[in-house]
């Protein structure tokens, strides 16, 4: 791969995929075929607005906060930096120090997930995630968007909501369900494009990084 290659870090919407436990799964059926003798293929395709990789609006968890119309695409589109996580439970203050946020910074962070989460045959409820603290240093840094290589910022067992309440609220922008296997930590440039889903609280996305 040449280095101004793209790099698609989206995951495939597919049946049976992985998904948020309780949340409506993902259902793909063919509503034309050419294999039955339809002129044409057509899919349907059922799906919740937090599936795969997606975005996450401050409308998720903030009654009549900004919806994903309201998102800025210096957010989504201009120099990333792919950061690797070591800690195998949990995003916190004291890594995150040594990578020294940046205010403004499209921030993505690689961890275990990717080569171990999306590969089991089902949720992966250990995921590694952002702690409540980590989030709000991420926050005083004044990061303006955060990818995460999981379905959720915040943990399963732990810190769901908190995490998501703290970098929402300031209007950090959120990138969930990256799959970062293979790609190396480094600047890159990144454009992140959600549906354009009126007035959504969130919105699949396919997402691209190209080495800097």
């Amino acid at each position: 791969m040449s280095k101004n290659s793209w790099i698609d870090v989206s995951i495939p919407l597919h049946n049976g995929m992985h998904g948020w436990p309780g949340g409506p799964p993902t259902v793909i059926t063919m509503h034309l075929g050419t294999a039955k003798g339809d002129v044409c293929n057509v899919s349907a395709i059922n799906f919740n607005s937090h599936t795969g990789t997606h975005m996450d609006a401050p409308l998720h968890f903030y009654h009549g906060a900004k919806t994903m119309d309201d998102l800025p695409w210096d957010a989504v589109i201009g120099p990333a930096r792919v950061v690797e996580i070591h800690d195998r439970k949990a995003i916190k203050p004291a890594e995150l120090k040594k990578l020294k946020p940046q205010k403004g910074e499209r921030l993505l962070f690689k961890t275990r997930n990717s080569a171990v989460s999306y590969k089991k045959p089902e949720f992966d409820k250990d995921f590694v995630y952002i702690s409540k603290e980590g989030a709000q240093y991420l926050v005083d840094c004044g990061v303006q968007t955060v990818g995460v290589d999981y379905f959720s910022v915040g943990g399963f067992y732990k810190d769901g909501i908190e995490t998501h309440h703290i970098l929402l609220k300031p209007e950090v922008w959120i990138i969930e369900g990256l799959n970062f296997s293979g790609v190396k930590p480094g600047d890159y440039d990144l454009i992140c494009l959600p549906i354009k889903f009126d007035k959504g609280d969130g919105a699949p996305a396919r997402c691209l990084i190209r080495k800097r």
